[in-house]
């Protein structure tokens, strides 16, 4: 490729500060709000670079951070790539173990921590030789009395606000997440320059998520979770305008935002808007400006889709995984399908929807035969595509059953209809296999979801002798509920919509059910509690 034309994350961040240097960038901290523009972003993005190069990261070096949604944390995220480093976003809601493991894998060379994640921190890092506390930088503006770290501005107040920013390769590592470890120790996800910069071009489409300079955006998705959906880096490359929820918001911080900043985008999974919408039943809110809602992380309710519908905000419903850098498909809907009756919209929008430009999918059934587009016939998901990930960080020993050929093996169990929509019936390893035939625990889990006093539920296929498997449930009921009614009223619903076998052999009630760092329900733990 000619000089000067390869595809790195320097021109987004030259973009907006050139071109958009007065849009403002807003974040809530542990202190208090922060509000400054790219002009001033761009300064600090140098003044860290400076400071990371002058503490001795290398080309090639990791950087972590344990940190949530605020403008420092979007700082590391131009300034460690842009100096060939790698950024490490660790989920700080995982296990201490897990956090043990990716640090040691990682081999982080400095870590930015947040006040209120220094304790994971700290017994984390107990087990683990290769860092020292000197290796850590807090990310609040005053040191811990019990722990005395410097601080993000001692660290960058010195430099110079301008950095000469090396020549890099587009292949040249970028970012590194973990995904979540559901099926065993968590693996490492690498992005090169070439993939984020890819998924940002995409993904501004009108096939994608389009962000232009007249919006604002606001990522409730953690930063931590896969770059925040990507959202920071398209949001600066289209010159729109950020803010940053800080330390977990509820309901009440999130929709004072959006009223006070005139956010026009956001994105988070269902659950966060399930509660807005319920704060929102009980409170007066004005969300005139909130043009659109990515959702994303677990099937989206219709009821919320048809909600929004109503307040003139449309739900797009989008899929990915941490392989996938993470976006892979968008349910909007194609021209075709624009006059199509509202109900029949709605359907197809709760759909995962279709590839962004660039992305290939396909269904491979038992028999590793492509499945038939026919909204019927199941089969695993796999894609490919230039932000696709083909092996996992430093295991390459272990890709084999995830990758084939360049294509991805998502885990995901889906039909493709024949406008070619995909729908998430379950992953592989939830799907139920009973008696030569598939049961889709996800599709049990809904049905029981629509009935009042459930909270939550989960499904797992539990060993048979004579059917191999067969499902069980476990709902956390609400306590006004009388269980025997409920398994009755839950039973009939069943039957009315598939067939007999079906139904749970088992309808357990129980005080908790298990999740993983990530929110989601953990059904490994599930079959390790209850089996």
């Amino acid at each position: 490729m000619p000089a000067g034309m390869e595809q790195t994350m320097r021109p987004l961040l030259w973009r907006a500060a050139n071109f958009y240097p007065n849009k403002q960038i807003v974040s809530r901290t542990h202190t208090g709000e922060n509000r400054y523009n790219y002009s001033s972003y761009s300064n600090r993005v140098n003044r860290l670079a400076h400071a990371l190069t002058e503490y001795g990261i290398q080309q090639g070096d990791r950087v972590a951070t344990l940190s949530w949604n605020h403008h420092k944390h979007f700082e590391t995220y131009f300034s460690v790539p842009l100096i060939g480093a790698q950024l490490h976003t660790i989920n700080p809601l995982l296990s201490s173990e897990q956090i043990q493991y990716i640090l040691a894998d990682a081999d982080d060379q400095l870590i930015f921590v947040d006040r209120s994640f220094v304790p994971i921190l700290k017994s984390a890092i107990d087990t683990i030789s290769t860092i020292e506390k000197g290796d850590l930088i807090l990310m609040d503006n005053s040191r811990m009395d019990d722990f005395d770290i410097p601080t993000y501005e001692e660290f960058i107040r010195s430099h110079p606000p301008t950095y000469d920013w090396p020549d890099l390769d587009e292949n040249q590592p970028a970012g590194l997440c973990y995904t979540s470890g559901t099926t065993g120790d968590p693996k490492g996800v690498e992005y090169t320059h070439q993939m984020l910069w890819g998924h940002t071009m995409s993904m501004l489409t009108p096939q994608g998520i389009p962000i232009t300079d007249d919006d604002t955006v606001m990522p409730v998705v953690p930063m931590f979770h896969v770059n925040a959906w990507g959202f920071p880096l398209a949001a600066t490359t289209a010159g729109a305008g950020h803010v940053y929820p800080g330390p977990s918001p509820d309901s009440a911080d999130i929709v004072e935002l959006i009223e006070r900043e005139k956010v026009t985008i956001s994105a988070g999974v269902p659950s966060v808007w399930l509660k807005v919408i319920d704060y929102a039943e009980n409170n007066e809110v004005n969300f005139t400006s909130l043009d659109t809602i990515a959702v994303g992380g677990s099937a989206v309710p219709k009821s919320m889709i048809r909600w929004f519908d109503t307040h003139d905000t449309e739900v797009i419903h989008a899929w990915g995984m941490t392989e996938a850098s993470p976006i892979g498909t968008v349910s909007n809907l194609k021209s075709s399908l624009t006059d199509i009756e509202y109900e029949s919209r709605v359907d197809q929008r709760a759909k995962q929807g279709i590839p962004l430009p660039g992305v290939e999918i396909q269904a491979i059934g038992d028999d590793g035969k492509k499945v038939p587009w026919d909204n019927e016939t199941l089969g695993e998901l796999w894609i490919r595509g230039p932000w696709i990930t083909t092996e996992y960080f430093g295991h390459s020993d272990t890709s084999e059953e995830s990758f084939e050929n360049g294509w991805l093996r998502t885990g995901d169990i889906v039909t493709i209809d024949d406008e070619g929509y995909i729908n998430i019936v379950d992953r592989a390893e939830d799907i139920i296999k009973s008696g030569g035939e598939w049961i889709s625990s996800i599709k049990i889990e809904n049905i029981i979801m629509k009935h009042d006093g459930v909270i939550e539920t989960a499904v797992i296929g539990v060993p048979d002798e004579k059917w191999q498997e067969r499902p069980a449930a476990f709902i956390i009921p609400d306590e006004s509920i009388n269980p025997n009614t409920l398994t009755d009223r839950i039973t009939s619903h069943i039957e009315s919509e598939y067939p007999s076998w079906w139904v749970p052999d088992t309808i357990e009630y129980v005080d908790k059910i298990p999740k993983t760092g990530t929110g989601k329900i953990s059904k490994k733990d599930i079959r390790e509690q209850y089996i």
